[in-house]
């Protein structure tokens, strides 16, 4: 991970470009408004205008064709939404006797508590106080009182005429008619011009950065492309349910409200809920009762759950590239810059900040902070989790991996790795001794929950356990699974060639690697067990036939002199079997592997190999 955060980027001359970033946003919205729609709508369209150039049509005809096609089927949308809205409109007086109903009711339903509140407390104060208090009023009010009350006035506007009506409604409509026009027109030049416009964006970069410039504005281009098209499969699919069951409901013109609501779902979060009060609302006007607004909102609510939390993450989860955080951030930001405009494109124009920010420097701080994921791998997460004792969090992110992926790739791409910048830090003094205890309590509290054999020790051994582990962690690991499955760690009496043996010096670090391979190979079904080199406690020389394969972890510079004589012993006590070592990527043992290939029958670079290695070897030989 590179090393950049948001306090190297916050100088005087980052924080005055920002205010006058946010300055050009805020009063240049009359021109910026339509640019950003025009250029958002023609990331938008630009598959479909290429799917049209690959059937024959030239860049002239088939960015026209979109543009009509989109700019119909928009047409035609609110077209067919404004008679349905008129339909409505000329429907409510039928309802006016429910409503004035439902509104007297609800009036009634949040008065009655106040009022009775207000009963009690007057209740409880003293007469006195209250007739103190009406003669003062009764006393003011006379004072007030004028002899001569003035007289009535009433303003009445004039008459409009028909002139004056269509004014004024020419009036209101230009402002919306005349940005649209400039979008469509600018829409229409951005797409003619689109591989022009990218070749003078990437000539203004510079040549020296022509490849991050290619790979921002792709990025982008396809970021904001799968999300639109996934986002609107999503919203149509979810307006068309509704509108059906609606339908299904008996409410009056279904079909509005279900467009209403996939069409709201566009703005994030603030539109589906409006569109649920509406929805709401008028299911309450138009029925006596509240059995069929209660049954809507439940279904309306219902649908919304299931799609926010099953179907978006599946079908453009992780295509936004954006979190849920981010999403509101965004939509109250854009939101007050540019109102309903900047509500509506405040998902694409960060996303497109979000992109830009993985290849620009300058923008990275706002792709760490609004970001899907965080530029964390897992074994960053897991050693920030154990430096704050947190296990269970890294339990509960352990289990998440291991649906989808073996102990033994867990231990290559998570554990192992975040332990290594554990001991990295330890090194260079970094970490504390009370650091260190509480990591090694925490990795303790881990393995035991991970161990795919079973949980932790009876609690009669506590106290022998928990010392065990505050010196070492591998033999903490290695006592638990012979307090589970006995001395040796299981029967005796198996197949010959069929027992994988894990041995280790008697150092924390090679007891931990042969305590992890151990569960690692017996997550897949494979008989591994553990045991301390030079240790006299172990089966006699007539079980050797049992042992198939020793894994060694990969000596250290200090101990090398003691891990070739256990080498030699192993050699000597167990002829038939095979002896590899594993050297792990990240391993900081400065030993050349030459010295040691010669001793072993194979070098394994992860617990993945190990377990590919011995895969094979548990059948029985002949």
């Amino acid at each position: 991970m590179r090393e950049s955060t948001l306090f190297k980027h916050l100088t005087s001359s980052a924080i005055v470009t920002a205010c006058c970033v946010l300055g050009l946003l805020y009063f240049g919205r009359d021109v910026l408004e339509p640019l950003a729609l025009a250029v958002i709508l023609s990331l938008v369209i630009a598959p479909l205008i290429r799917t049209l150039r690959r059937i024959g049509l030239g860049q002239v005809p088939a960015t026209m064709l979109s543009v009509l096609m989109v700019g119909t089927c928009v047409v035609g949308l609110g077209i067919v939404l404004a008679f349905q809205l008129v339909a409505v409109t000329g429907d409510l007086p039928k309802y006016r006797a429910a409503i004035r109903t439902k509104v007297a009711a609800v009036r009634e339903m949040t008065e009655r508590p106040f009022a009775r509140i207000e009963a009690e407390i007057s209740a409880v104060q003293p007469q006195a106080q209250q007739s103190g208090t009406v003669s003062s009023r009764r006393g003011m009010s006379t004072v007030t009182v004028s002899p001569t009350q003035p007289l009535p006035v009433e303003i009445r506007q004039p008459r409009l005429t028909t002139r004056d009506s269509l004014t004024r409604l020419f009036a209101m409509a230009f402002g919306p008619l005349g940005e649209a026009g400039l979008v469509l027109v600018l829409l229409v030049f951005i797409s003619l011009e689109h591989e022009s416009l990218r070749d003078r964006l990437i000539r203004l970069a510079g040549q020296t950065e022509i490849n991050r410039t290619i790979r921002t504005l792709g990025d982008a281009a396809q970021g904001v492309s799968r999300f639109f098209l996934s986002q609107f499969i999503v919203n149509l699919t979810f307006g068309t349910l509704i509108g059906l069951l609606l339908w299904l409901a008996g409410v009056p013109h279904a079909g509005l409200w279900g467009a209403l609501s996939g069409m709201l779902r566009f703005v994030p979060y603030i539109g589906v809920m409006a569109a649920g009060a509406v929805i709401a609302v008028f299911v309450a006007a138009i029925d006596p009762g509240w059995q069929l607004a209660l049954s809507c909102i439940a279904l309306f609510v219902a649908l919304e759950l299931f799609v926010a939390n099953v179907v978006e993450p599946k079908v453009y989860g992780h295509s936004s590239g954006l979190s849920p955080l981010a999403v509101i951030v965004s939509a109250v930001f854009w939101g007050a810059m540019w109102g309903p405009v900047g509500l509506l494109l405040s998902t694409p124009l960060t996303l497109c900040f979000v992109v830009a920010g993985r290849h620009v420097r300058g923008l990275e701080p706002v792709t760490i902070l609004l970001g899907d994921a965080p530029n964390v791998s897992g074994a960053q997460r897991l050693y920030q989790r154990l430096l704050t004792a947190d296990s269970d969090t890294i339990v509960r992110d352990a289990h998440a991996y291991l649906r989808r992926a073996s102990f033994a790739r867990y231990c290559d791409k998570v554990l192992l790795p975040g332990l290594a910048l554990a001991g990295a830090d330890m090194r260079a003094g970094r970490i504390d001794a009370g650091q260190m205890e509480t990591m090694r309590a925490a990795m303790g509290r881990v393995a035991a929950t991970l161990n795919p054999e079973g949980r932790t020790p009876a609690r009669t051994r506590r106290r022998r356990d928990v010392s065990l582990l505050d010196a070492n962690l591998g033999a903490y690991l290695r006592q638990m699974r012979e307090t589970r499955q006995g001395r040796w760690q299981g029967s005796l009496d198996v197949p010959a060639h069929s027992v994988v043996l894990c041995a280790a010096l008697a150092v924390e670090r090679d007891e931990l690697l042969a305590e992890l391979l151990v569960s690692a190979l017996r997550d897949a079904n494979i008989d591994a067990r553990s045991t301390l080199l030079g240790s006299a406690d172990r089966p006699g020389p007539e079980k050797a036939e049992l042992i198939s394969t020793v894994i060694l972890p990969y000596p250290v510079e200090d101990r090398l002199g003691d891990w070739l004589n256990a080498v030699t012993e192993l050699r000597t006590h167990l002829p038939d079997a095979l002896l590899a070592t594993v050297k792990l990527p990240f391993d900081q043992s400065t030993v050349p592997q030459p010295a040691v290939e010669e001793h072993v029958d194979i070098v394994l670079r992860s617990f993945e190999e190990a377990l590919a290695f011995v895969a094979p070897e548990r059948a029985p030989r002949g």
